[in-house]
Parts: structure tokens; sequence; C-alpha cells
């Protein structure tokens, strides 16, 4: 039964130069063509089903102006949801403002997932981003104002020209904030982005590490418990859509380059804005095989630290997981733990996980 969906909306007013999401510039021309495609596809695939989650995500959300966003919640409200629904939407600082927050909680929006990637001005220039540690704790109480209390933010370590000083000062930033939830994530240079185009390379990797644990240890130290590689929360404060993914569940899929899981098919759209607009949505489709779901099922379901349910597994794919070769090779080296009901990536492989996930490709 699917219960989650994530909706892509692409425009941005600035772009990044780390990143290599699907976006296009803010072009007031496309939007409204733009929306109409999207409302043809969502009703063209969406079966009804009650959602517990939504997510619409970027591009930048919140770079539509207050009429775009009004129509795209009209387009929403075509989805049965259901009463314990999380629904996020991701923003910019510089493009949250009190109007739109109030469309936001009339809409049944109720988690925000502000992109902020560090405090500090030199680095924030080298990304490409347009505000001020001011604007953040400023846009930050705008928003509990409003009253929002799940909210997250994201950070970026591992940027050149970083110090381990300069990664304390962003946590100790993100800690006086008092948000319930961090994600948190080491630059990695993408083809197709300015910073790969320019030639930028990646920091040393014991440098890297050593701001991993850093990062690690001073979560940890102030009550927020790494549920996943990337994510951090307080207690009852986790992704629930982002949890959709790792447990390998089914999901919709909507807008320019989405990708979603229905039945036994992984599909992507197209990231071509014409074509989306014109109703040539699908890019890539895969029909998998059994190995390729308990694959899936075992390289998403290990980036959570609790790992998987063994029991979990064995009922929903009729497999017995510790019969699993590899995953017997790698409880015996350690670097997988069973305990009771789970198995898990060993912590102190955590920051290596990415060498042992690629071990399940076959």
């Amino acid at each position: 039964m699917i219960k989650a969906c994530y909706i892509h909306i692409p425009f941005c007013s600035s772009i990044c130069s780390y990143c290599d999401f699907c976006k296009v510039y803010y072009h007031d021309k496309w939007i409204t063509d733009y929306l109409n495609s999207l409302e043809r596809e969502i009703k063209n695939i969406y079966q009804g089903e009650e959602l517990d989650t939504i997510y619409i995500g970027g591009g930048t959300p919140t770079c539509l102006n207050i009429d775009e966003l009004k129509r795209l919640f009209e387009i929403l409200k075509i989805f049965n949801i259901s009463d314990h629904l999380e629904f996020t939407i991701e923003g910019n600082i510089e493009s949250i403002d009190k109007e739109k927050l109030e469309l936001f909680k009339t809409n049944k929006v109720n988690r925000l997932s502000i992109g902020v990637e560090t405090f500090n001005p030199n680095h924030l220039k080298f990304l490409n981003r347009n505000h001020t540690t001011q604007e953040v704790t400023d846009k930050i109480k705008l928003i509990k104002n409003s009253d929002f209390d799940n909210i997250n933010i994201d950070l970026i370590y591992a940027i050149p020209n970083q110090t381990i000083d300069d990664v304390k000062k962003d946590i100790e930033l993100f800690l006086s904030l008092d948000l319930p939830h961090l994600s948190v994530y080491s630059l990695i240079i993408e083809e197709h982005t300015k910073l790969y185009i320019d030639g930028t390379k990646n920091i040393d990797e014991d440098l890297d590490y050593k701001m991993y644990k850093t990062i690690n240890e001073m979560l940890s130290s102030s009550g927020y418990h790494q549920y996943e590689i990337s994510n951090y929360a307080k207690d009852n404060y986790e992704s629930r859509h982002n949890i959709t993914y790792w447990n390998n569940d089914e999901y919709y899929g909507f807008g320019l380059g989405a990708s979603g899981y229905i039945g036994n098919i992984r599909y992507t759209n197209t990231r071509s804005i014409d074509n989306y607009i014109k109703g040539n949505y699908i890019y890539e489709s895969e029909k998998l095989n059994e190995i390729e779901k308990l694959e899936n099922a075992l390289i998403l379901g290990l980036r959570k630290t609790k790992g998987i349910s063994i029991s979990e597994f064995n009922n929903k794919y009729h497999k017995d997981i510790l019969n699993d070769e590899i995953v017997k090779g790698l409880i015996k080296e350690e670097k997988l733990i069973k305990e009771v009901d789970n198995i898990y990536i060993n912590p102190k492989y955590l920051y290596l996980s990415n060498e042992i996930l690629i071990r399940f490709i076959k």
C-alpha cells in the first residue's frame, strides 16, 4: 500500500554552486504550464490511497509567489490524507515570509525543511548562498511564532578551506536555534555543478572524518540521536517521509526529475521541462526482480543506525536475511552487528558505510 508522496518543484531564484538536483531558474512564464502538467500527472497516476506523508521538495518550492503556491495546494487537495499526516515543504531563508507560512498552515503543512548549509559568510559565498546568520535567526523565530515546531535545517561540511573550528561554530549556531532535526551532509563535488566545472576538489579524507566525528559528538551530547547516516533528531522528530525510502516502501513521485516506486517498478521522470510540460513524464523505468528488491532493501535499510528488523525483513521478502552470504561475511568481520531482532552497521564503520553497502550490489 502506497502511503507516501514526493512532489518536485524545480524552480530556484538562484543556483547554488554545489547543487545537482533537478532545477531551473524561476521564470513566471513556465509556472502555470508546469503546475497544469503536474495536476495532469497526479490525476493520471494517483489511485486514491490514504497518504501518511507528503513531501514538497526542489528546487526551492518557497520561491513560488503566494498565488502560485495557492494553485499548488489546490492541486494537492485531490489527495486522501490520514489524520496523522506529516506534510513537509522545503524552503530557503530568503523566500520565506509570514504570508506564506500562514498559507502553509492553512493547507496542513506541519513540517518545514530549510536550506541553511552553513552560517559562515565566506563559505556561504563559495556555495552561492545569499542569506546571513541574522536572517536565519530572524526567520526561524518567525517560523516558530507561526506555530511550527517540527523544523529541520540542512547543513553541509567538508567545504574547501573549512576548519574544524568552522564546523564547531556551525553546530553551535544550530544548537542555539533549538530545533528538533538536523540533516548534515559532507560536500560531494557532483558533475554538472559549478564546483565541478571549476575543478574544485574534495577535502582530505582524514579531515572529513574528523569533522564527521566532531558533529556526532556535539549533537549526541546535546540530546540528538543519529537515526540515519546524515540525519539527527530529538525523540519523535525523525522524518517519517524519509524513513519510507530507507524502509524500501513504495511511494509516489510527481514532478520534474522526481522518482517513484510503485509495485515492482522504480521510475524517474524527465529532467526536461519542455518534455514535462508536454506530458512526456517518465524518462526511465525498471521492473525489479527479486534479487534487486533484496539489494535495495539491504542498501537502504542499513543506512538507518538501527538497521533492519530481521523478522520484518523475513516476513516481507520471504527470505532469511541471516542466510545471505554477504550478511554472514559482514557479521563475521564485525562490520555488521546482530542484536536481538536487528542487524545494523557497526557504529565505528558507519562513516565508511558506502564501502559496506556497495558489497550488496550483485
